[in-house]
């Protein structure tokens, strides 16, 4: 089974709440992604996706991905994408760095291994544990009111973890309003619910402590990616008690292996693209379970094919190591396409189909912006 055609789509997916907003003032109102299939010599097709938050989230952006996948992709034609090891070797001789790019045709490469064997993707990354993953929701940084309402919505959705945005400037209220967010987000907190209260990297230690100064006593959370780089998270992670995971900072399969060995956090949030797809995805859920940091499994945004790759994942991580997964089909406006994974019972389950389980609807994506084969 060698690889045949890879073919580019691009896609505009739209925020599903008008406006999404961030620490430091940034705002979207919509997605850009990139979409690849991969088909097989026998007809098989493979499907990836990529869509970063936007390119001042981390260096990753939807047009670089689409142009990180034009330098990759002659590479692989011919290849054997059950090799997913290999075919990651190839992508990292043809193009450093670009982890978002190397995710979709990653991703790809695992659907089209588990439609070959028919299995699901999760059964190929160690099989899962059958339980119901807790879903998280997003609740963007706004009034303390307005979260608080967002919360109860996506509660009554069945949500059992909340991500809590902060990182207001001075000029917007700073570590005060922030405060308030937090407080509010949890006043109504039921048993069994997780909550991350998420900066993006938008805090400084100083600004950090002083919002953790002003909460009120007995709040249980986590503190998310608070500060932009390692000597301020070092330096934060030293001076309060607030459990920390990282997000932005662990990307690379080295960073997950400093920060286990200088102890800077309590977990990470595995962003499936942010790895660079589930072959990384894989060893850093298995340094974490190796170290025992929790892991929550997310992704910056996406569709369903996002969705797919995020449960897959999840399903394989232990119960007690396992704080949430992302799903990221309430974020966007459109259907990319069906895949059969309901939140019931406060949590969602993977389903049993080969490979991803997703079948895209075509005539949406249009026909493809690019196009490599033999």
């Amino acid at each position: 089974m060698k690889i045949k055609k890879i073919d580019l789509f691009e896609l505009h997916l739209p925020y599903s709440g008008g406006k999404y907003e961030l620490s430091g003032g940034r705002v979207y109102t919509g997605f850009d992604s990139a979409i690849v299939r991969l088909t097989v010599d026998d007809g098989t097709e493979g499907w990836g996706e990529s869509t970063p938050f936007g390119p001042n989230y981390i260096a990753a952006h939807a047009r670089g991905a689409r142009a990180g996948i034009e330098e990759i992709a002659p590479h692989l034609i011919g290849r054997y994408p059950r090799d997913v090891d290999r075919i990651n070797d190839a992508m990292d001789e043809a193009l450093l760095g670009h982890n978002h790019a190397k995710n979709a045709i990653d991703v790809a490469c695992w659907d089209l291994f588990g439609k070959s064997v028919d299995l699901p993707i999760y059964t190929l990354l160690g099989g899962a544990t059958g339980k119901r993953l807790p879903v998280i929701s997003s609740i963007y940084a706004g009034t303390p009111e307005d979260m608080r309402a967002r919360v109860a919505k996506h509660r009554e959705m069945g949500y059992m973890g909340h991500s809590v945005k902060v990182g207001a400037l001075d000029s917007e209220g700073g570590p005060a309003l922030d405060a308030e967010r937090v407080a509010a987000s949890l006043a109504d907190r039921q048993p069994g619910e997780f909550f991350l209260v998420d900066a993006n990297g938008g805090l400084i230690p100083e600004t950090a402590l002083r919002m953790l100064r002003a909460l009120p006593e007995g709040l249980d959370f986590v503190l998310e990616a608070p500060c932009a780089t390692w000597r301020e998270t070092i330096s934060l992670r030293q001076r309060c008690n607030v459990p920390i995971i990282l997000d932005e900072l662990a990307q690379e399969d080295g960073d997950i292996a400093m920060l286990v060995a200088l102890d800077v956090a309590d977990g990470i949030g595995l962003k499936i693209s942010k790895a660079g797809g589930l072959t990384h995805a894989r060893r850093h859920r298995d340094i974490c379970l190796a170290a025992g940091l929790t892991i929550s499994v997310q992704d910056t945004v996406g569709s369903v094919l996002s969705a797919a790759s995020i449960f897959h994942m999840g399903a394989t991580v232990p119960e007690r190591m396992l704080r949430c997964v992302l799903d990221p089909r309430d974020m966007v406006a459109v259907e990319t396409g069906s895949f059969n994974a309901p939140i019931e019972n406060g949590g969602v389950l993977p389903p049993d189909k080969p490979g991803l389980g997703v079948t895209m609807n075509l005539e949406l994506l249009g026909a493809p912006v690019a196009s490599w084969e033999e």
